[in-house]
């Protein structure tokens, strides 16, 4: 049986005042171009299928036609569940146009599915609240697929019936896939638990924070959702597939593979891993699964790059065309407007230019103190220009103030 793991589209995403949704449906068009070579039976999409909760037309359009796509008429089904910036009720509300294409989407940890079947061979057998059981067209192994879509922690406490504080959520969460494996997991099917949480091995030292891209909204806060180890995973999957952090992460490989498949795309300046891929993954019933990743080529890398002077900065620009980038140029004082227009019409994708000043006292400014509203305007807007860019405005800057202040008072 052959399982293709993704996850993170976020879909509709945008990075400052670039859409990436062109990007995204060039990834797609490649990740559908891989699910047609591959061929697997199953493909598992773990979570943020969106990047908000009210995603534009395009980026629901563009959902259904790959979902589509990959599906080939239910001859493969393709199971995917909410994240953190996913609504739930929108991942499921077009279920019954997708239960008849082979698609199955919760967005609820314990929503229940319909069972079906469809001319293709597949079917939901069995169905539990995340929970189902699939007959796949070409094996008589069933899968058993536990899923747990995200939900903040109030809601998960209210899913599985503990107000009390004091029950850790990772044990209540460790309670119900326990029971669901009990009931419906053995050794003659293949038993896969998908989840879009913040899994850590607890036996390896982790910096968590450090683990959740820069941009990427962090479930680890007050009313999210705790931190799962992987002891808290029953012992009778085979696999977890896992949606949330957008790198691909090895969780644990032993006794059976625990992965963060990785995004779609770079999507922040902190992606520490800017190449992207989805994993293959191999199982049987009563054995471990093995995978192997294959690499995704579509999509800009995301950069943050420092320059020594606006001129260097404009040279790599032009050398490197096919890349979002922040730049960080040093200089003297407040970047003029002719330098900031000079890099920017030398790319067209640079997200900010930030001064990085090389005298220390440029960066001194008072942010936090009364402002004393009866100085006079030129020294509210020098403070005000301090406040903003981090140094004062320079003499040109300066005179273009003045001399708009002084036509205000002509008029």
């Amino acid at each position: 049986m052959k399982l293709l793991h993704t996850a993170d589209w976020h879909l509709g995403k945008r990075l400052e005042h670039f859409s990436r949704l062109d990007e995204q449906r060039a990834a797609l068009d490649e990740l559908c171009r891989l699910v047609e070579a591959e061929d697997p039976d199953v493909i598992l999409i773990a979570g943020d299928l969106y990047d908000q909760i009210n995603p534009p037309v395009e980026a629901t359009e563009l959902l259904y036609q790959t979902l589509h796509r990959m599906a080939d008429g239910g001859r493969r089904a393709v199971v995917g569940i909410a994240g953190n910036h996913d609504a739930p009720d929108r991942i499921e509300a077009p279920d019954p146009l997708a239960r008849a294409c082979g698609i199955i989407l919760l967005g609820h940890p314990f929503s229940e599915r319909r069972p079906f079947q469809l001319e293709s061979g597949l079917a939901v057998v069995r169905q539990a609240p995340g929970f189902v059981e699939l007959k796949l067209p070409r094996h008589e192994a069933p899968l058993r697929l536990l899923l747990t879509p995200y939900a903040n922690e109030v809601r998960l406490r209210r899913y599985l019936g503990a107000e009390a504080p004091e029950a850790a959520l990772r044990d209540l969460l460790a309670q119900h896939w326990a029971r669901l494996a009990d009931t419906y997991c053995d050794e003659t099917g293949v038993n896969v638990l998908m989840a879009h949480l913040f899994v850590v091995n607890q036996e390896e030292a982790t910096d968590l924070e450090a683990m959740e891209d820069e941009g990427e909204k962090s479930v680890l806060t007050v009313g999210g959702a705790q931190q799962i180890f992987t002891a808290n995973l029953p012992p009778k999957l085979q696999y977890v597939a896992l949606g949330h952090l957008h790198g691909f992460i090895p969780v644990q490989t032993e006794p059976y593979p625990v992965l963060y498949s990785s995004s779609l795309l770079p999507y922040s300046l902190g992606d520490r891993q800017q190449d992207k891929q989805v994993v293959i993954v191999e199982a049987e019933p009563g054995r471990p699964a093995t995978y192997r990743r294959l690499p995704l080529q579509v999509g800009k890398k995301v950069l943050r790059q420092r320059f020594e002077s606006v001129d260097e900065g404009i040279d790599w620009l032009i050398a490197h065309p096919d890349c979002l980038v922040e730049c960080v140029v040093k200089t003297d004082e407040h970047l003029t407007a002719q330098d900031r227009k000079r890099l920017l019409d030398a790319h067209a994708g640079i997200l900010k230019v930030i001064p990085e000043f090389s005298d220390p006292e440029q960066l001194r400014f008072t942010s936090g103190k009364q402002i004393d509203l009866s100085q006079r305007i030129e020294v509210l807007f020098d403070q005000f220009f301090a406040h903003k860019h981090g140094t004062p405005p320079n003499e040109e800057l300066k005179a273009l103030f003045r001399e708009v202040i002084q036509a205000e008072d002509e008029t």
